[in-house]
Parts: structure tokens; sequence; C-alpha cells
């Protein structure tokens, strides 16, 4: 099997046309026709209904579709990580990251370390305002931070999820697990909330604020491990976006239930909107293009 044989395969259910297939592939039709025939004679199987003229593809054509699309796309990924590994074989990233963006910045961390193994990371939790005077600095190469009010001039941005928030109780709660809480049922609770530095807490406040209700908020922290450790002894509940979760908090001890009306809160990959960016940042920008992060 060779891989022009999937390119041809691809082509014709595009254009449901041998000929206008052929043009695109750059071959002749006849070339074509034989590349398709000799893909049925190795995979056993009719793919094309036809007689003197395409008729569409068989069922089991439609599945060799999906599988040779899949293969394709997956090539073309594997040579834009090789062409990245030649270019770019090393270097150094400073990237600056809000708190709540944790399991999102140890990801990217991984898989940018992944295509470009030799390179070096400087990783720095930050303010939302921090970042931005950092970036304009020129003492970040990229950072990861909130964006649902837009970007302000001079940087740009690259969408990676939006967060989703959850309300963070004690296994031992009779709190039912499928449950899902309105704002204002929130703010009766006792709560944990991250402190009034960090953005997302920002947004909790409009959510209490448009809910019509003030929140009981007893302990206020910048710290993650705090927080689980009020909620698991079992005497204080909490809100979190699920990406501000280290993996410790999904073993046990702590249970997580949905709130409805969520609010829009974007996390961004930002940089400086500048000329002749330095080489390895670009390539990661290009890279983090390609990827799907939710949380």
């Amino acid at each position: 099997m060779f891989l022009r044989q999937l390119h041809y395969l691809v082509a014709v259910a595009e254009h449901r046309h041998f000929a206008r297939a052929a043009e695109s592939c750059r071959v002749s039709q006849p070339a074509l026709s034989a590349g398709i025939r000799q893909l049925e004679e190795e995979l056993k199987v009719t793919i094309i209904q036809r007689d003197r003229r395409f008729q569409g593809l068989t069922e089991e054509g439609w599945r060799v579709l999906k599988w040779a699309r899949q293969t394709l796309d997956s090539l073309d990924g594997l040579r834009q990580e090789a062409a990245l590994a030649q270019r770019i074989s090393g270097g150094h990233l400073a990237i600056g990251a809000v708190p709540s963006a944790l399991r999102a910045i140890s990801t990217l961390a991984d898989e940018y370390r992944r295509v470009i193994p030799d390179l070096t990371l400087e990783i720095v939790s930050l303010s939302t305002q921090e970042i931005a005077r950092r970036l304009k600095e020129r003492e970040l190469h990229l950072a990861i931070a909130y964006t649902e009010h837009g970007v302000q001039q001079g940087f740009e941005t690259l969408d990676l999820y939006r967060e989703t928030f959850v309300l963070l109780s004690a296994e031992s709660s009779n709190i039912a697990p499928e449950r899902c809480f309105q704002w204002h049922e929130l703010g009766l609770l006792p709560l944990c909330l991250f402190d009034r530095g960090m953005h997302n807490r920002h947004i909790l406040d409009r959510c209490f604020q448009a809910a019509g209700v003030t929140p009981r908020v007893v302990v206020e922290t910048n710290a993650p491990s705090i927080i689980h450790e009020e909620v698991r002894r079992g005497q204080i509940y909490a809100i979190a976006p699920v990406s501000a979760l280290p993996d410790y908090f999904m073993d046990g001890g702590v249970r997580l239930n949905p709130i409805a009306d969520q609010p829009c809160a974007t996390i961004s990959l930002i940089r400086l909107s500048q000329d002749n960016l330095p080489a390895v940042a670009s390539a990661i920008w290009d890279h983090t293009r390609t990827l799907n992060l939710s949380y």
C-alpha cells in the first residue's frame, strides 16, 4: 500500500469525479484509477461504485476513507513535528501563567518538551496584571491568562479553553454527586475561595452579584493545597475551575459537583506583538495551534 493511493481515494471522495480528482493529484486519470484498484485488491474490498463514471463510495469505502483521512492527518502531524525538531533543536522559554492554569501549563510543558527535547522552560505563577507587565518588559516569551474581556493593544492571543467551575465538597458530605447548583444556592454555603488578587475570584464575585447574593466567604487563599485540606475536613466548601485543581484533588476525599450558568472565562496563550520573535517562541506558538485542550 502506498500513501499516494490514500491521496487518490480522498481526492475522488472530495471531487466526486475521476478526472478532476486526477488533476488535483497531478496524475493521469488512468494512473489514479489504477491506484485505487490496487488499494481495493490489497484490502480485498470494493471501495468505489463505478461504471463509466463515479457513482459514490460503498459502505466499506466510507470506512476506508475515514481511515485514510486519519492516516494522512497523522502523517501531516508527523511531518510538522519532524520539521520543528529539525529547525529548532533546543532553546529557552519563559512562560508566565495565572494560578488557575496549573493543569494546562503542566500539559503544555510536557508537550513542548516532547516536540523540542532540548528545550528548557522557566515557568512562573503570576497575576494577570503582572503577566502583562512582564510581557511588555520582555521578561516573558509567552503567557497563559484570562482574555474574556478581550486583549490589550499590543498583544496577540490564542484561545486554549474555557474554564469550567465546580463546587468542591468532602466526600463525607450529604450532597448528592449528581446535584447541579445554582449561584444563589452556593451563596448560602461557608466557602473557601481564591483571594481577590486572583482573576478568577473576580469572575466568581460577578456571578454572585448577578445572582443577587453575597457569598459567605470564611477562608481566602491563593494555594490550592489549602483549599483541598479545608474541603477535605468536611466543614467548608469551595468553588474553583477544574483547570486549577491538581491531580491529588481527584484521588479521593473531595467531590466535584457541577454549577449551572457557567461564566464566560477564556484562558488563552498570549504573546507580545512584535517583529522578529525568538524562533523557539514562534515555533511553540504555531505548534500550540494544533493542540486541543479542554478541562
